[in-house]
């Protein structure tokens, strides 16, 4: 990291004089990648705490895709490795979480699963020209540099998505909005969606702060009469609200939210089913598909890990890893000498930018099955879909 290297090589001629720079100052980015032996993918996740669900299944899905690669060979008989930290979705793990990573060889990345530690990872990897493909930290700055990408939809991109649901079938009505004040992803979705929104709708806005997390009883009564809640948060607090707003809300009314939503029915201590309401989400991912590359992977997942982490996060996650993959693959076949074990993570970087800003396309287990391609920005163009998670008593 080269912040870290020049803060150390400042240590060093204080504390050594002339040599000891120099020993310092020789320590390159290309010095971490010169003893690999596999391909080394990084990432940085919740693996414990209260977004402990989505980070397993990053990290889950992940593996299971690195895997099925090395059992077919790797990338011409070189082998991949997937690196996990925990970052318990607290920015100031951040730091640590990346120096190790990347100071321990890694060549290419997943980022991280929530946005604010992706605002902090993103600014490191830049610094470093580490290219990484998110599969779920969503917020519009994730990609603001041309390292960063994303396999999710972006949040602006979620809420203009979800304006556009909710102005297909709620024209003319009131509708009401729930989100969270203090955090990047749901005031990200909330400021699109309203963006958006068609004149027609009327919206009663709630929302809430990490202060007031634990009693939603003022937003639920001020909610009382609206028949569609749109909710971009996270499961936790949804999963709060649903339960305060039982024989309050009424039975017929809809809550919808976005990617947050997602894990929500296997949420231990919460049973989904005793909510009278439709819970659905906007997704790229069908978690109940029959049929299809995305039924291949559920079978193989919940064969593997159980059912209980088996979300679009992890599905997401899945794509990351093959996406890199196929990147690298096409360029190795268009130039054998271009893709090696131990060439440095800013060296892989230029090649994968040079793909992904090329009109670069990959068809995976997300985005309904057709083909994933991406903006100049970072951002992923994808089908999206309404997933409902429960159907309505």
């Amino acid at each position: 990291m080269k912040k870290f290297t020049k803060a150390m090589c400042l240590v060093c001629v204080l504390a050594l004089a002339v040599t000891a720079f120099a020993a310092c100052g020789g320590a390159k980015s290309n010095s971490y990648t010169a003893n690999n032996t596999e391909f080394v993918i990084g990432m940085s996740g919740p693996l414990t705490g209260g977004a402990a669900i989505y980070g397993t299944a990053v990290r889950n899905a992940a593996e299971m895709a690195v895997e099925e690669i090395n059992a077919n060979g790797g990338l011409n008989g070189t082998m991949f490795k997937l690196v996990a930290m925990d970052d318990k979705h607290d920015a100031s793990n951040i730091a640590t979480n990346y120096a190790s990573l990347y100071e321990g060889g890694m060549q290419v990345s997943l980022g991280t699963v929530t946005t604010a530690p992706g605002l902090e990872f993103k600014t490191y990897a830049n610094d470093d020209n580490v290219f990484f493909l998110t599969p779920s930290a969503s917020g519009d700055d994730i990609p603001e540099f041309e390292t960063g990408y994303q396999m999710c939809f972006a949040d602006g991109n979620q809420g203009k998505v979800a304006a556009s649901y909710v102005n297909e079938n709620c024209k003319g009505q009131t509708i009401g909005v729930f989100y969270k004040t203090d955090d990047a992803y749901s005031k990200g979705i909330f400021d699109q969606f309203k963006e958006n929104l068609d004149a027609s709708i009327t919206t009663v806005d709630t929302s809430f702060n990490d202060a007031t997390a634990t009693d939603f009883s003022t937003q639920i009564d001020t909610l009382k009469d609206c028949k569609f809640i749109f909710m971009p948060i996270y499961y936790d607090p949804a999963s709060l609200f649903m339960t305060q707003a039982v024989g309050t809300i009424a039975n017929d009314a809809i809550y919808y939210g976005c990617d947050g939503l997602d894990g929500i029915d296997s949420k231990e201590g919460f049973d989904i089913n005793s909510i009278p309401q439709e819970v659905s989400m906007l997704s790229h991912f069908n978690s109940k598909a029959t049929d299809g590359p995305s039924a291949e992977f559920i079978q193989k997942y919940v064969a593997k890990y159980g059912a209980d982490t088996l979300n679009q996060f992890g599905a997401s996650a899945y794509d990351c890893v093959y996406a890199i993959y196929t990147a690298m693959k096409e360029a190795y076949e268009a130039d054998n000498s271009s893709i090696y074990v131990t060439m440095s993570a800013s060296e892989l970087s230029d090649i994968l930018k040079a793909k992904f800003q090329n009109g670069f396309t990959f068809t995976g287990v997300t985005g309904d099955g057709k083909e994933i391609s991406w903006e100049a920005d970072g951002t992923v163009n994808k089908t999206a879909i309404k997933y409902i998670i429960k159907e309505a008593d």
